[in-house]
């Protein structure tokens, strides 16, 4: 338990691309810190079976129920008495996985629009979290990682499709500012086979959210010998 060295309630977010461990570290933190860990659901919208069979029909329905999914989300870990770490973050919604349907021609000018507007208007009421932790991977990592969990699903997706959101993660978290950022260099970080990965990235968050400005994984070389 870290009640003594982070006094009050918490809410850090998770975000990275696909298959770079977002749910295997929030599992591990939760346990490591004594916080909630609050996972990623993406079974129940409605729309997801006709969104694959035809994206460009599809894309704005299904984009708005998981927009309105995580908003809900968001919004009842606000309200938790106690310190909570979710699974990706409202944010991802629309500066990745919507801005790369758009991009490609899988979601209309107009629909991309009216779903900026709205996403952009939430975010002027939507208290942030307090930390952002950013999991930053090459695509052979990312590659390696979704073999290893072995979803039939993912056996489909391309380097292209990987390198591709990577360049969106990049560019938005450079522009990201609504709360402290600590990137973790998951090329270098095993956080499930090695328990000192863990430890270092766990003293980390700690020290970010105490109020450490500049906390980076540099100074601890040899961790990653």
């Amino acid at each position: 338990m870290t009640d003594h060295l982070l006094p009050g309630k918490k809410f850090i977010a998770i975000a990275g691309n696909i298959g770079v461990g977002k749910s295997a570290l929030t599992e591990r933190l939760a346990m490591a810190l004594g916080w909630e860990p609050f996972f990623e659901a993406v079974d129940d919208n409605p729309y997801l079976a006709d969104f694959y069979q035809d994206m460009a029909r599809w894309s704005f329905h299904s984009q708005i129920f998981f927009l309105g999914r995580r908003l809900r989300h968001h919004v009842l870990l606000l309200q938790r008495s106690h310190s909570v770490i979710q699974d990706r973050t409202i944010y991802e919604d629309a500066e990745i996985f919507a801005r790369n349907l758009y991009e490609r021609g899988d979601l209309s000018e107009r629909d991309w629009r009216v779903y900026r507007e709205l996403y952009e208007t939430l975010l002027m009421f939507l208290p942030p979290p307090d930390l952002v932790l950013y999991l930053r991977a090459s695509v052979p990592t990312l590659q390696r990682r979704i073999a290893l969990r072995g979803r039939a699903f993912e056996r489909t997706i391309s380097l292209d499709y990987l390198a591709r959101l990577n360049d969106l993660y990049e560019e938005w978290i450079r522009r990201f500012d609504l709360c402290p950022v600590l990137t973790i260099p998951a090329d270098r970080l095993d956080f499930v086979q090695h328990p000192r990965h863990l430890r270092l990235i766990v003293d980390k968050v700690i020290e970010k959210l105490q109020g450490k400005e500049e906390v980076t994984f540099d100074d601890a070389p040899e961790i990653f010998s």
